[in-house]
Protein backbone atom coordinates (compact mmCIF):
# COMPACT_ATOMS: atom_id res chain seq x y z
CA UNK A 1 0.00 0.00 0.00
CA UNK A 2 1.33 3.28 -0.86
CA UNK A 3 0.52 6.79 -0.88
CA UNK A 4 -0.58 7.02 -4.51
CA UNK A 5 -3.30 4.00 -3.83
CA UNK A 6 -4.47 6.35 -0.98
CA UNK A 7 -5.27 8.79 -3.44
CA UNK A 8 -5.53 7.48 -6.79
CA UNK A 9 -7.77 4.73 -5.59
CA UNK A 10 -11.10 6.89 -4.00
CA UNK A 11 -10.75 8.51 -7.17
CA UNK A 12 -11.05 5.53 -9.90
CA UNK A 13 -13.75 3.98 -7.56
CA UNK A 14 -15.94 7.28 -8.24
CA UNK A 15 -14.97 7.27 -11.52
CA UNK A 16 -16.31 3.51 -12.18
CA UNK A 17 -19.49 3.94 -10.25
CA UNK A 18 -20.20 7.24 -12.06
CA UNK A 19 -19.66 5.00 -15.22
CA UNK A 20 -22.10 2.07 -13.91
CA UNK A 21 -24.76 4.88 -12.95
CA UNK A 22 -24.43 6.02 -16.81
CA UNK A 23 -24.86 2.47 -18.15
CA UNK A 24 -27.15 0.59 -15.53
CA UNK A 25 -30.30 2.03 -18.16
CA UNK A 26 -28.99 0.08 -20.91
CA UNK A 27 -27.67 -2.93 -19.54
CA UNK A 28 -30.74 -3.64 -17.15
CA UNK A 29 -34.15 -3.49 -16.58
CA UNK A 30 -36.90 -2.68 -13.79
CA UNK A 31 -36.59 -6.04 -12.50
CA UNK A 32 -32.81 -6.88 -12.08
CA UNK A 33 -32.00 -3.48 -11.60
CA UNK A 34 -32.13 -4.00 -8.04
CA UNK A 35 -28.78 -6.17 -8.51
CA UNK A 36 -26.74 -3.74 -10.68
CA UNK A 37 -24.63 -2.18 -7.93
CA UNK A 38 -24.42 -4.99 -5.34
CA UNK A 39 -22.94 -6.98 -7.55
CA UNK A 40 -20.57 -4.11 -8.43
CA UNK A 41 -19.66 -3.77 -4.49
CA UNK A 42 -19.45 -6.75 -4.31
CA UNK A 43 -16.12 -7.31 -7.10
CA UNK A 44 -14.73 -3.89 -6.17
CA UNK A 45 -14.38 -5.51 -2.10
CA UNK A 46 -12.85 -8.48 -4.36
CA UNK A 47 -10.51 -6.36 -6.00
CA UNK A 48 -9.48 -4.36 -2.65
CA UNK A 49 -9.27 -8.04 -0.49
CA UNK A 50 -7.36 -10.13 -2.98
CA UNK A 51 -4.44 -6.89 -2.60
CA UNK A 52 -4.39 -7.57 1.01
CA UNK A 53 -4.42 -11.06 1.30
CA UNK A 54 -1.70 -11.52 -0.97
CA UNK A 55 0.38 -8.19 0.78
CA UNK A 56 -0.05 -9.40 4.48
CA UNK A 57 -1.27 -13.08 4.32
CA UNK A 58 0.79 -14.66 1.54
CA UNK A 59 3.43 -12.01 1.95
CA UNK A 60 3.45 -11.43 -2.33
CA UNK A 61 2.33 -13.75 -5.31
CA UNK A 62 0.96 -13.57 -8.48
CA UNK A 63 -0.94 -10.49 -8.13
CA UNK A 64 2.52 -8.23 -7.46
CA UNK A 65 4.32 -10.04 -10.09
CA UNK A 66 2.15 -9.01 -12.94
CA UNK A 67 2.16 -5.48 -11.30
CA UNK A 68 4.79 -4.33 -9.26
CA UNK A 69 7.50 -6.66 -11.43
CA UNK A 70 5.74 -6.24 -14.03
CA UNK A 71 3.29 -3.70 -15.54
CA UNK A 72 4.91 -0.70 -13.48
CA UNK A 73 8.52 -1.20 -15.29
CA UNK A 74 6.82 -0.89 -17.94
CA UNK A 75 4.58 2.05 -16.74
CA UNK A 76 7.78 3.40 -15.63
CA UNK A 77 9.56 3.08 -18.58
CA UNK A 78 6.94 4.73 -20.28
CA UNK A 79 7.27 8.15 -17.96
CA UNK A 80 10.23 8.13 -19.28
CA UNK A 81 10.31 7.09 -22.95
CA UNK A 82 6.70 6.73 -24.55
CA UNK A 83 7.84 4.96 -27.40
CA UNK A 84 9.73 2.49 -25.10
CA UNK A 85 6.49 1.93 -23.28
CA UNK A 86 4.42 1.57 -26.31
CA UNK A 87 7.01 -1.16 -27.64
CA UNK A 88 6.82 -2.92 -24.09
CA UNK A 89 3.17 -3.01 -24.28
CA UNK A 90 2.85 -4.22 -27.96
CA UNK A 91 5.86 -7.30 -26.74
CA UNK A 92 8.48 -6.11 -28.96
CA UNK A 93 11.71 -7.82 -28.46
CA UNK A 94 13.59 -5.10 -29.06
CA UNK A 95 17.15 -5.64 -27.75
CA UNK A 96 17.48 -2.31 -26.88
CA UNK A 97 14.52 -3.00 -24.27
CA UNK A 98 16.95 -5.64 -22.21
CA UNK A 99 17.23 -2.82 -19.12
CA UNK A 100 13.31 -3.29 -19.04
CA UNK A 101 12.20 -6.63 -19.84
CA UNK A 102 15.27 -8.22 -17.69
CA UNK A 103 13.16 -6.63 -14.71
CA UNK A 104 10.08 -8.30 -15.26
CA UNK A 105 9.31 -11.35 -13.93
CA UNK A 106 6.61 -12.60 -16.74
CA UNK A 107 8.00 -11.35 -19.81
CA UNK A 108 9.20 -15.08 -21.06
CA UNK A 109 5.62 -16.54 -20.29
CA UNK A 110 3.24 -15.26 -23.24
CA UNK A 111 -0.05 -16.12 -21.38
CA UNK A 112 1.38 -13.94 -18.16
CA UNK A 113 2.95 -11.12 -19.64
CA UNK A 114 -0.24 -10.84 -21.67
CA UNK A 115 -2.02 -10.11 -18.24
CA UNK A 116 1.25 -7.33 -17.40
CA UNK A 117 0.57 -5.51 -20.62
CA UNK A 118 -3.19 -5.27 -20.16
CA UNK A 119 -2.30 -3.90 -16.49
CA UNK A 120 -0.09 -1.72 -17.96
CA UNK A 121 -2.27 -0.02 -20.08
CA UNK A 122 -4.80 0.41 -17.08
CA UNK A 123 -1.43 1.98 -15.27
CA UNK A 124 -1.67 5.10 -17.27
CA UNK A 125 -4.56 5.65 -16.47
CA UNK A 126 -4.16 5.39 -12.33
CA UNK A 127 -0.26 6.45 -12.04
CA UNK A 128 0.50 2.89 -11.62
CA UNK A 129 -1.86 2.53 -8.47
CA UNK A 130 -1.97 -0.95 -7.72
CA UNK A 131 -5.42 -0.71 -6.06
CA UNK A 132 -6.55 1.43 -8.06
CA UNK A 133 -5.82 -1.06 -11.24
CA UNK A 134 -7.40 -4.01 -9.54
CA UNK A 135 -10.62 -1.62 -9.22
CA UNK A 136 -10.72 -1.50 -13.06
CA UNK A 137 -9.78 -5.08 -13.80
CA UNK A 138 -12.69 -6.08 -11.14
CA UNK A 139 -15.32 -3.59 -13.30
CA UNK A 140 -14.11 -5.65 -16.61
CA UNK A 141 -14.69 -8.58 -14.71
CA UNK A 142 -18.32 -7.41 -13.72
CA UNK A 143 -19.29 -6.36 -16.59
CA UNK A 144 -18.48 -9.57 -18.40
CA UNK A 145 -20.22 -11.20 -15.54
CA UNK A 146 -23.41 -8.87 -16.12
CA UNK A 147 -23.72 -10.16 -19.32
CA UNK A 148 -23.55 -13.79 -17.90
CA UNK A 149 -26.18 -13.25 -16.10
CA UNK A 150 -28.24 -11.20 -18.66
CA UNK A 151 -27.80 -14.58 -20.60
CA UNK A 152 -29.68 -16.78 -18.52
CA UNK A 153 -32.25 -14.25 -17.01
CA UNK A 154 -33.38 -13.67 -20.52
CA UNK A 155 -34.46 -17.31 -20.97
CA UNK A 156 -35.56 -17.96 -17.43
CA UNK A 157 -36.69 -14.30 -16.27
CA UNK A 158 -38.91 -15.76 -13.36
CA UNK A 159 -35.31 -17.04 -12.15
CA UNK A 160 -33.89 -13.69 -11.57
CA UNK A 161 -33.03 -13.85 -7.67
CA UNK A 162 -31.16 -17.70 -7.94
CA UNK A 163 -29.46 -16.43 -11.19
CA UNK A 164 -28.09 -13.35 -9.73
CA UNK A 165 -26.78 -15.25 -6.80
CA UNK A 166 -25.00 -17.77 -9.54
CA UNK A 167 -23.65 -14.96 -10.83
CA UNK A 168 -22.64 -12.64 -8.40
CA UNK A 169 -22.75 -13.61 -4.75
CA UNK A 170 -20.38 -16.82 -5.10
CA UNK A 171 -17.73 -15.62 -2.38
CA UNK A 172 -15.35 -17.54 -3.97
CA UNK A 173 -15.62 -16.20 -7.74
CA UNK A 174 -16.48 -12.68 -6.13
CA UNK A 175 -13.13 -12.65 -4.32
CA UNK A 176 -10.74 -14.19 -6.68
CA UNK A 177 -12.21 -13.70 -9.83
CA UNK A 178 -11.60 -9.89 -9.55
CA UNK A 179 -8.21 -8.89 -8.68
CA UNK A 180 -5.43 -8.17 -10.86
CA UNK A 181 -5.34 -11.99 -11.87
CA UNK A 182 -5.64 -13.69 -14.96
CA UNK A 183 -8.69 -15.44 -13.34
CA UNK A 184 -10.48 -11.91 -13.43
CA UNK A 185 -9.93 -11.59 -17.44
CA UNK A 186 -11.10 -14.90 -17.78
CA UNK A 187 -14.17 -14.63 -15.94
CA UNK A 188 -15.14 -11.80 -18.25
CA UNK A 189 -14.28 -12.88 -21.26
CA UNK A 190 -16.36 -15.71 -20.20
CA UNK A 191 -19.55 -14.21 -19.09
CA UNK A 192 -19.29 -12.14 -22.68
CA UNK A 193 -18.43 -15.01 -24.88
CA UNK A 194 -21.77 -16.82 -23.08
CA UNK A 195 -23.60 -13.97 -24.29
CA UNK A 196 -22.75 -13.62 -27.38
CA UNK A 197 -22.43 -17.42 -28.24
CA UNK A 198 -26.88 -17.35 -27.36
CA UNK A 199 -27.64 -14.05 -28.91
CA UNK A 200 -25.76 -15.14 -32.57
CA UNK A 201 -26.15 -18.68 -32.66
CA UNK A 202 -29.21 -19.43 -30.65
CA UNK A 203 -31.12 -16.42 -30.67
CA UNK A 204 -29.98 -16.10 -33.96
CA UNK A 205 -29.79 -12.00 -33.54
CA UNK A 206 -26.72 -11.26 -35.57
CA UNK A 207 -25.14 -7.57 -35.31
CA UNK A 208 -21.50 -6.55 -36.66
CA UNK A 209 -20.06 -6.04 -33.55
CA UNK A 210 -21.89 -9.39 -31.45
CA UNK A 211 -18.91 -11.84 -34.05
CA UNK A 212 -16.14 -9.24 -33.26
CA UNK A 213 -16.49 -9.11 -29.63
CA UNK A 214 -16.68 -12.76 -29.42
CA UNK A 215 -13.68 -13.61 -31.72
CA UNK A 216 -11.74 -11.23 -29.00
CA UNK A 217 -13.01 -12.76 -25.90
CA UNK A 218 -11.97 -16.17 -27.52
CA UNK A 219 -8.57 -14.95 -28.34
CA UNK A 220 -7.84 -13.32 -24.96
CA UNK A 221 -8.67 -16.72 -23.52
CA UNK A 222 -6.84 -18.61 -25.79
CA UNK A 223 -3.75 -16.03 -25.14
CA UNK A 224 -4.59 -16.08 -21.14
CA UNK A 225 -5.59 -19.96 -20.50
CA UNK A 226 -6.32 -22.31 -23.60
CA UNK A 227 -7.06 -24.76 -21.22
CA UNK A 228 -10.58 -22.93 -20.38
CA UNK A 229 -10.88 -22.28 -23.92
CA UNK A 230 -10.84 -26.35 -24.67
CA UNK A 231 -13.18 -27.10 -22.54
CA UNK A 232 -15.78 -23.95 -23.75
CA UNK A 233 -15.73 -24.63 -27.24
CA UNK A 234 -17.33 -28.00 -26.83
CA UNK A 235 -19.67 -27.10 -24.14
CA UNK A 236 -21.08 -23.78 -26.71
CA UNK A 237 -21.16 -26.45 -29.71
CA UNK A 238 -23.59 -28.96 -27.38
CA UNK A 239 -25.12 -25.67 -26.59
CA UNK A 240 -25.75 -24.70 -29.88
CA UNK A 241 -26.79 -28.05 -31.45
CA UNK A 242 -29.05 -29.07 -29.05
CA UNK A 243 -30.72 -25.83 -28.67
CA UNK A 244 -31.61 -25.51 -32.43
CA UNK A 245 -32.77 -29.32 -32.04
CA UNK A 246 -35.11 -28.42 -29.30
CA UNK A 247 -36.77 -25.78 -31.39
CA UNK A 248 -38.15 -28.34 -34.18
CA UNK A 249 -41.83 -29.85 -33.00
CA UNK A 250 -41.69 -32.93 -34.50
CA UNK A 251 -40.78 -35.42 -31.81
CA UNK A 252 -39.71 -37.88 -34.12
CA UNK A 253 -37.81 -35.45 -36.66
CA UNK A 254 -35.83 -34.81 -33.32
CA UNK A 255 -35.28 -38.24 -32.36
CA UNK A 256 -34.05 -38.85 -35.88
CA UNK A 257 -31.35 -36.26 -36.18
CA UNK A 258 -30.55 -37.09 -32.41
CA UNK A 259 -27.83 -39.35 -33.32
CA UNK A 260 -26.44 -37.00 -36.20
CA UNK A 261 -26.28 -33.62 -33.57
CA UNK A 262 -24.08 -35.97 -31.15
CA UNK A 263 -21.60 -37.26 -34.25
CA UNK A 264 -21.39 -33.95 -35.63
CA UNK A 265 -21.11 -31.89 -31.89
CA UNK A 266 -18.14 -34.74 -31.18
CA UNK A 267 -16.49 -34.10 -34.25
CA UNK A 268 -16.65 -30.04 -33.99
CA UNK A 269 -15.53 -30.68 -30.13
CA UNK A 270 -13.06 -32.65 -31.31
CA UNK A 271 -11.99 -30.70 -34.06
CA UNK A 272 -12.13 -27.16 -32.44
CA UNK A 273 -9.40 -28.96 -29.73
CA UNK A 274 -7.09 -30.23 -32.36
CA UNK A 275 -6.78 -26.99 -33.67
CA UNK A 276 -6.57 -24.80 -30.31
CA UNK A 277 -3.52 -27.49 -29.47
CA UNK A 278 -1.63 -26.96 -32.65
CA UNK A 279 -0.29 -23.51 -31.55
CA UNK A 280 1.18 -24.77 -28.29
CA UNK A 281 2.47 -28.57 -28.19
CA UNK A 282 1.34 -28.79 -24.14
CA UNK A 283 -1.78 -28.76 -25.31
CA UNK A 284 -1.69 -31.23 -28.00
CA UNK A 285 -4.41 -33.93 -27.47
CA UNK A 286 -1.19 -36.04 -27.88
CA UNK A 287 0.13 -34.15 -24.82
CA UNK A 288 -2.54 -33.01 -22.50
CA UNK A 289 -1.74 -35.96 -20.32
CA UNK A 290 1.63 -35.42 -19.98
CA UNK A 291 1.35 -31.81 -19.53
CA UNK A 292 -1.58 -32.35 -16.62
CA UNK A 293 1.22 -34.43 -15.33
CA UNK A 294 4.00 -32.15 -15.07
CA UNK A 295 1.37 -29.18 -13.81
CA UNK A 296 0.08 -31.29 -11.09
CA UNK A 297 3.41 -32.65 -9.75
CA UNK A 298 4.52 -28.69 -9.90
CA UNK A 299 1.80 -26.80 -8.38
CA UNK A 300 1.70 -29.80 -5.78
CA UNK A 301 5.29 -30.81 -4.59
CA UNK A 302 6.95 -27.47 -5.55
CA UNK A 303 5.48 -24.00 -6.79
CA UNK A 304 2.37 -24.23 -4.97
CA UNK A 305 3.17 -26.26 -1.87
CA UNK A 306 2.79 -23.07 0.33
CA UNK A 307 -0.67 -22.03 -0.93
CA UNK A 308 -2.56 -24.28 0.87
CA UNK A 309 -2.85 -28.61 1.69
CA UNK A 310 -1.83 -30.89 -1.15
CA UNK A 311 -4.05 -33.73 -2.65
CA UNK A 312 -3.22 -36.63 -4.80
CA UNK A 313 -5.85 -38.61 -7.05
CA UNK A 314 -2.45 -41.32 -7.43
CA UNK A 315 -0.11 -41.93 -9.72
CA UNK A 316 -0.39 -40.30 -13.21
CA UNK A 317 1.89 -42.43 -15.97
CA UNK A 318 1.39 -39.15 -18.41
CA UNK A 319 -0.84 -41.42 -20.47
CA UNK A 320 -4.57 -40.10 -21.79
CA UNK A 321 -5.96 -43.70 -20.50
CA UNK A 322 -4.30 -43.36 -17.32
CA UNK A 323 -5.35 -39.29 -16.91
CA UNK A 324 -9.06 -40.58 -17.44
CA UNK A 325 -9.18 -43.21 -14.69
CA UNK A 326 -9.02 -40.34 -12.94
CA UNK A 327 -11.97 -38.33 -14.20
CA UNK A 328 -14.03 -39.34 -11.46
CA UNK A 329 -12.01 -38.28 -8.25
CA UNK A 330 -10.55 -34.71 -10.37
CA UNK A 331 -14.43 -34.04 -11.03
CA UNK A 332 -15.32 -34.63 -7.17
CA UNK A 333 -12.04 -33.03 -6.03
CA UNK A 334 -12.59 -29.81 -7.95
CA UNK A 335 -16.60 -29.08 -7.22
CA UNK A 336 -16.78 -30.89 -4.10
CA UNK A 337 -13.54 -30.67 -2.14
CA UNK A 338 -11.79 -29.94 -0.06
CA UNK A 339 -14.16 -31.63 2.58
CA UNK A 340 -14.78 -29.77 6.45
CA UNK A 341 -12.72 -32.35 7.80
CA UNK A 342 -9.29 -31.15 5.27
CA UNK A 343 -9.65 -27.59 6.48
CA UNK A 344 -5.98 -26.46 6.84
CA UNK A 345 -6.63 -22.41 6.80
CA UNK A 346 -9.04 -19.57 6.62
CA UNK A 347 -9.25 -19.54 2.69
CA UNK A 348 -9.54 -23.36 3.05
CA UNK A 349 -12.60 -23.16 4.78
CA UNK A 350 -14.50 -20.59 2.59
CA UNK A 351 -13.86 -23.24 0.11
CA UNK A 352 -14.51 -25.70 1.78
CA UNK A 353 -17.70 -24.76 3.05
CA UNK A 354 -18.92 -23.90 -0.77
CA UNK A 355 -17.86 -27.12 -1.37
CA UNK A 356 -20.57 -28.73 0.88
CA UNK A 357 -23.23 -26.74 -0.45
CA UNK A 358 -22.99 -27.33 -3.48
CA UNK A 359 -22.87 -31.02 -2.33
CA UNK A 360 -25.70 -30.82 -0.54
CA UNK A 361 -27.72 -28.98 -3.42
CA UNK A 362 -26.85 -31.71 -5.84
CA UNK A 363 -27.71 -34.82 -3.81
CA UNK A 364 -30.80 -33.12 -2.82
CA UNK A 365 -31.98 -32.54 -6.14
CA UNK A 366 -31.04 -36.08 -7.37
CA UNK A 367 -32.49 -38.16 -4.48
CA UNK A 368 -35.73 -35.95 -4.63
CA UNK A 369 -36.86 -36.36 -8.03
CA UNK A 370 -34.01 -39.24 -9.77
CA UNK A 371 -36.43 -39.33 -12.81
CA UNK A 372 -37.06 -35.88 -13.42
CA UNK A 373 -33.13 -35.31 -12.60
CA UNK A 374 -31.81 -37.20 -15.43
CA UNK A 375 -34.56 -36.08 -17.87
CA UNK A 376 -33.48 -32.35 -17.02
CA UNK A 377 -30.26 -33.26 -18.59
CA UNK A 378 -32.09 -33.06 -21.96
CA UNK A 379 -32.69 -29.63 -21.27
CA UNK A 380 -30.16 -27.74 -23.84
CA UNK A 381 -29.33 -24.91 -20.95
CA UNK A 382 -28.91 -27.37 -18.32
CA UNK A 383 -26.64 -29.12 -20.87
CA UNK A 384 -24.12 -26.10 -21.37
CA UNK A 385 -23.57 -25.53 -18.07
CA UNK A 386 -22.90 -29.18 -16.65
CA UNK A 387 -20.25 -29.98 -19.89
CA UNK A 388 -18.34 -27.08 -19.27
CA UNK A 389 -18.23 -27.34 -15.32
CA UNK A 390 -17.97 -30.99 -15.24
CA UNK A 391 -14.99 -31.12 -18.47
CA UNK A 392 -13.37 -27.85 -16.39
CA UNK A 393 -13.41 -29.79 -13.36
CA UNK A 394 -11.94 -32.28 -14.83
CA UNK A 395 -8.98 -30.46 -16.52
CA UNK A 396 -8.36 -28.15 -13.04
CA UNK A 397 -8.54 -31.56 -10.62
CA UNK A 398 -6.16 -33.62 -11.87
CA UNK A 399 -3.48 -31.01 -12.90
CA UNK A 400 -3.59 -29.00 -9.54
CA UNK A 401 -2.97 -31.16 -6.94
CA UNK A 402 -3.49 -28.41 -4.60
CA UNK A 403 -6.06 -27.29 -2.42
CA UNK A 404 -5.11 -23.42 -2.37
CA UNK A 405 -4.40 -23.27 -6.34
CA UNK A 406 -7.87 -25.45 -6.78
CA UNK A 407 -9.69 -22.67 -5.03
CA UNK A 408 -8.63 -20.13 -7.03
CA UNK A 409 -8.38 -22.04 -10.41
CA UNK A 410 -11.85 -23.93 -10.50
CA UNK A 411 -13.74 -20.33 -9.87
CA UNK A 412 -14.81 -20.47 -13.93
CA UNK A 413 -17.02 -23.58 -13.38
CA UNK A 414 -18.42 -22.51 -10.36
CA UNK A 415 -20.93 -20.15 -11.54
CA UNK A 416 -21.77 -22.27 -14.51
CA UNK A 417 -22.46 -25.50 -12.17
CA UNK A 418 -24.73 -23.23 -10.02
CA UNK A 419 -26.52 -22.24 -12.72
CA UNK A 420 -27.18 -26.05 -14.03
CA UNK A 421 -28.36 -27.26 -10.60
CA UNK A 422 -30.85 -24.13 -10.38
CA UNK A 423 -32.10 -24.83 -13.64
CA UNK A 424 -32.62 -28.67 -12.86
CA UNK A 425 -34.49 -27.01 -9.46
CA UNK A 426 -36.70 -25.42 -11.59
CA UNK A 427 -37.48 -28.60 -13.55
CA UNK A 428 -38.53 -30.72 -10.95
CA UNK A 429 -40.43 -27.91 -9.26
CA UNK A 430 -42.18 -27.48 -12.91
CA UNK A 431 -42.64 -31.30 -13.04
CA UNK A 432 -44.18 -31.61 -10.02
CA UNK A 433 -46.87 -28.83 -9.81
CA UNK A 434 -47.70 -30.23 -13.59
CA UNK A 435 -47.89 -33.76 -11.53
CA UNK A 436 -50.26 -32.32 -8.93
CA UNK A 437 -52.65 -30.96 -11.34
CA UNK A 438 -53.41 -33.63 -13.34
CA UNK A 439 -53.87 -35.53 -10.21
CA UNK A 440 -56.05 -32.94 -9.37
CA UNK A 441 -58.39 -33.33 -12.13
Amino acid sequence: METRDLIVTPLVIILVCFIAYLIRPVMSDAVNRKYFFPALTVKLIGALAVGFIYQFYYGGGDTFNYHTYGSRIIWEAFMQNPLDGFKLIINNNDPELYRYTSQIEFFLDPSSYFIVRLAALFDILTFSSYSATAVLFAFSSFIGIWFFFLSFYELFPHLHRRIAICSFFIPSVFFWGSGLLKDTIIMACLGIATYWVKRIFIDKRVSISGPIILIICLFIMFSVKKYVLLCFVPASLFWVYAGNLSMIRSMGLRILLLPFIIGISVFSGFYAMKKIGESDPKYALDKLAETARITAYDIGFYSGRDAGSGYTLGEMDGTFGGMLKLAPQAINVSLFRPYLWEVRNPLMLLSAMEAFSLFLIFVFLLFRKPRSFFSSLGNPNVLFCFVFSITFAFAVGVSTYNFGTLSRYKIPLLPFFAMGLVLVADQINRETKFSELEETE
